[in-house]
């Protein structure tokens, strides 16, 4: 299971979730999402701590934290 999931298609690439992660994993993809805009999205799924603080900032509510049992 995924730690974090972007719905990259409703992403409006605003950044502000890049600059929460304590890790600096959360990133701007080159793609371009349906919308149009360069979505967010994670770089290395392994360094990611689940601190919930992307989905917190998240205007748009498109990130989903799971934490690990």
């Amino acid at each position: 299971m995924a730690k974090v999931e972007f719905d990259q298609d409703r992403c409006k690439g605003c950044e502000l979730c890049t600059t929460v992660c304590p890790v600096d994993i959360v990133v701007i993809d080159d793609k371009i999402n349906v919308k149009g805009f360069h979505a967010a999205t994670v770089s290395d799924e392994d360094k990611c701590i689940s601190c919930g603080r992307c989905a917190s900032i998240c205007p748009d509510v498109v990130i989903e934290v799971n934490k690990e049992e």
